[in-house]
């Protein structure tokens, strides 16, 4: 077992967190996630409605007994979006812990301090990551320029990102961004984090609730099939190479703005990805870590092997190190 601070805080077998998704982090993928010992967590703002967010929290405790928590994504969007509403509609129905994402969670601190919530913040830089430990947060959730969706302006990758952000903060560190075998769990450790958090590895499971050919299409690609889009708007996100993407790519490269593609990377166009499995109805997100998966697993299996993997690197590697001595 590997037991450590991310363990032990929210009451998990396994420090392993789904990472909040669009579109996916529905009920049926978080139970499954949650009742494989890992964090499952729900997407608020898939949910068109705070009071539509309730129903699936409920849904969500009928299908398990196990913790999982809500991400609460605060970005700028075309439609405005009630953020504080959803925070209390998280508070209210009683859960206990939110990853938050995209802006200062400070906002909604005072909120989640009176309920007792744990906030993880997504954070892609170190200063980031001290910035919330200072508001806080009893973790960060650190994205190298490996994740999927948005990685930041700064291109560092989590080889240098995650040893970094150990050395300046006293809370838990989980590393997110290409990570989706055993092998990735165990270097995260090695590098100072005590969990990680994986997203598109988790799309390519049975309980995702997308269709079958996304996941056929992550099996079937390489680590060189994605694009980071938006850069020229400082706003860059990583996904799934199409020919949306490589569109969108050209205009701003050319000097398009933000308006020229405002259709092409509308929301409702990823949904029909992953409500239809065709891959080039729009952009949706993947993270460099295609290039390592290769079947369509279970949660459970998922994390199972991935925690039997990690278990037995870790310990070839103590000793490995007591043989040298």
């Amino acid at each position: 077992m590997l037991v450590n601070r991310v363990t032990e805080m929210f009451g998990v077998d396994h420090p392993i967190v789904q990472g909040g998704m669009q579109w996916i982090g529905r009920a049926e993928l978080v139970s499954a996630v949650a009742n494989a010992g890992a964090l499952g967590m729900l997407t608020a703002l898939t949910q068109p409605t705070p009071a539509a967010l309730r129903d699936e929290i409920a849904r969500c405790r009928d299908l398990t007994d196990k913790p999982f928590g809500v991400n609460l994504t605060v970005l700028p969007t075309i439609r405005p979006m009630p953020h504080m509403e959803y925070a209390e509609a998280i508070v209210e129905s009683g859960v206990k812990i939110v990853e938050t994402a995209g802006s200062n969670p400070a906002p909604f601190m005072p909120l989640f301090d009176e309920a007792g919530v744990k906030v993880i913040h997504k954070c892609t830089s170190v200063r980031h990551a001290v910035k919330s430990q200072q508001v806080g947060v009893a973790a960060v959730s650190v994205d190298g320029f490996e994740c999927a969706g948005h990685p930041g302006e700064d291109d560092v990758p989590n080889l240098v990102l995650i040893p970094a952000a150990r050395e300046a903060l006293d809370i838990p560190i989980i590393a997110s961004g290409g990570i989706g075998n055993g092998r990735g769990l165990a270097a995260a450790l090695m590098l100072g984090a005590e969990g990680i958090n994986m997203g598109t590895r988790f799309m390519a499971t049975v309980e995702a609730p997308i269709h079958h050919n996304v996941k056929q299409a992550m099996v079937d690609a390489s680590e060189l099939q994605t694009d980071l889009i938006m850069r020229p708007l400082r706003n860059s996100a990583r996904v799934a190479r199409n020919s949306v993407s490589v569109e969108v790519v050209r205009i701003l490269d050319e000097g398009g703005t933000f308006e020229d593609v405002r259709e092409l990377v509308a929301g409702a166009r990823g949904r029909t990805v992953y409500e239809t499995g065709d891959v080039e109805a729009g952009i949706w997100t993947a993270g460099l870590v295609v290039g390592l998966i290769h079947d369509i697993p279970t949660c459970a299996e998922l994390v199972e092997r991935m925690v039997g993997e990690a278990e037995a690197l870790i310990t070839g590697a103590s000793a490995m190190v007591a043989a040298v001595a």
